[in-house]
């Protein structure tokens, strides 16, 4: 069984502005990266249970690039339940990762929880993903 990491973040928006942010392929590409020599070219996303999606994680400098591709397992829109939303979805390389976005005093709390991988350090990973989703905060509360 894989180890299971868990980062959070708190964001000034509502669920649905954070869900649009999160989930639009025009955003994605705007946040998706780890830090700032790295940036996401492309970004597909076909929202719903049994849809894929897909994310061109690239070096600016154009030495090293990667997709990153899952498969939607179960995708509850804002609308599905008072101030929440999740998405469930499972990884190409088999992982799964889990993300929550809860209403909570006028902001999101996001809380996204993953399978780790076997060739990283736990922590590299953690905080690697926590630097997306830090990214991702700063993005979205940035919107009008």
């Amino acid at each position: 069984m894989p180890t299971r990491i868990a980062i959070t973040t708190r964001i000034n928006k509502p669920v649905a502005q954070v869900w649009r942010f999160w989930t639009d392929p025009a955003h994605i590409m705007q946040w998706n990266a780890a830090s700032d020599d790295w940036h996401c070219p492309k970004a597909t996303n076909d929202l719903r249970t049994g849809g894929s999606f897909s994310s061109t994680m690239a070096a600016r400098d154009g030495s090293f690039s990667f997709d990153f591709e899952g498969v939607y397992d179960d995708v509850q829109d804002p609308g599905s339940g008072p101030g929440q939303a999740r998405i469930a979805y499972t990884m190409s390389d088999g992982r799964t990762c889990e993300i929550l976005f809860a209403g909570k005093d006028g902001g999101t709390e996001v809380i996204e929880r993953f399978d780790a991988e076997s060739q990283n350090p736990v922590d590299m990973q953690r905080a690697g993903w926590q630097a997306i989703l830090d990214r991702f905060k700063a993005h979205a509360e940035a919107q009008g």
